[in-house]
């Protein structure tokens, strides 16, 4: 899970930052009626009048939780490991089983720590793969290398199963693989893995996000035959407890889709969904979309307490903030237009 300057994977913004997130907090009392953003067409479009309410999926919780644990059976998944080929197999035949679209974006990374490169592949599974008017929910599928939050960093190099920072995702799409066929969509949907977020060896010198980066690089080339409306990355969603403020950067780029999906929850009555703004800022995979012209959320809970700890176990894990997520997420998955 993303990138953090301090403690807990985000960084405290500075005295400038802070100043200013705290005049947004403000807004953020009665967060929607600000104009907020009003950056483009592109922004998810919702119908003024629907015909009919639209329903949430009936998510799985076990069966997630179920998928979770035969992950991180395989162990570490770390980029260009053996893991990471085993990962790739179990959900590639899991998503192609149930009638995702499944395709790759191979590229090699060098980490600036590292003496030789990588290949790496970003998964993406489709769905309507035809419609060129796309929307996205994704996550990353790689595991750290290193534990490197362990208080004895004699510990840090232990094999790292890291369920709830790199597997609830995963564990997420699988189930709702399950539902996909039954939602009505105007829009084309992709589900996108990612790869090379967790491929940090030297936190302090080390490149993050190589393989959101990647993808927004193919975007802005592809762009003119279609185009993503939206995107709601998913990141440690999955703790027992867990909730999910609106974290700063997702307000500050895409305030508008933070609108709908903050809307979504509360009209849904899903509490883990917190309307106010977080107390930080974090660097992560959705970063990358919103520079490319996506965009992009981050749906993350700051509070998990096994965050790059060997303890990050399915066991600490619940399907409960999943149930949440997939409601809000299919709901606006439906309206996306």
């Amino acid at each position: 899970m993303a990138r953090r300057a301090t403690s807990y994977k985000v960084g405290w913004l500075g005295f400038t930052a802070v100043v200013v997130a705290g005049l947004v907090g403000l807004v953020m009392f009665q967060p929607w009626t600000t104009n907020a953003e009003s950056n483009s067409s592109t922004q998810t479009q919702f119908a003024a009048d629907r015909p009919k309410p639209v329903q949430p999926v009936e998510f799985d919780g076990k069966r997630a939780m179920e998928y979770l644990e035969a992950i991180c059976k395989i162990g570490p998944r770390i980029s260009g490991s053996e893991g990471m080929r085993k990962q790739k197999e179990l959900i590639e035949a899991h998503f192609t089983k149930l009638g995702g679209k499944v395709s790759y974006q191979r590229f090699t990374a060098q980490q600036k720590s590292r003496k030789k490169p990588v290949e790496m592949a970003n998964m993406i599974i489709s769905y309507h793969s035809e419609r060129t008017r796309r929307v996205i929910l994704c996550a990353h599928y790689d595991t750290r290398p290193i534990a490197d939050q362990e208080p004895n960093p004699r510990r840090w190099e232990e094999p790292f199963l890291s369920a709830n920072d790199g597997g609830s995702g995963v564990a997420f799409l699988m189930e709702m693989a399950h539902h996909m066929k039954d939602l009505e969509l105007s829009v084309g949907v992709d589900f996108v893995l990612f790869d090379g977020e967790e491929y940090i060896f030297d936190p302090k010198r080390d490149e993050y996000f190589f393989g959101s980066k990647h993808f927004g690089k193919e975007y802005l080339k592809n762009r003119k035959k279609m185009t993503y409306t939206g995107a709601i990355l998913l990141d440690m969603i999955a703790g027992k407890g867990a909730t999910f403020p609106i974290e700063q950067n997702s307000w500050m780029y895409a305030s508008r889709l933070c609108k709908e999906v903050w809307d979504i929850a509360a009209e849904l009555k899903c509490t883990a969904f917190e309307e106010k703004l977080s107390p930080y800022s974090v660097e992560d995979d959705h970063l990358p979309l919103n520079r490319a012209g996506i965009p992009a959320i981050d749906i993350i809970d700051f509070d998990y307490p096994h965050w790059h700890r060997l303890t990050d176990l399915p066991k600490n894990c619940s399907p409960e903030p999943m149930i949440q997520v997939a409601k809000v997420c299919s709901v606006w998955l439906q309206r996306a237009r």
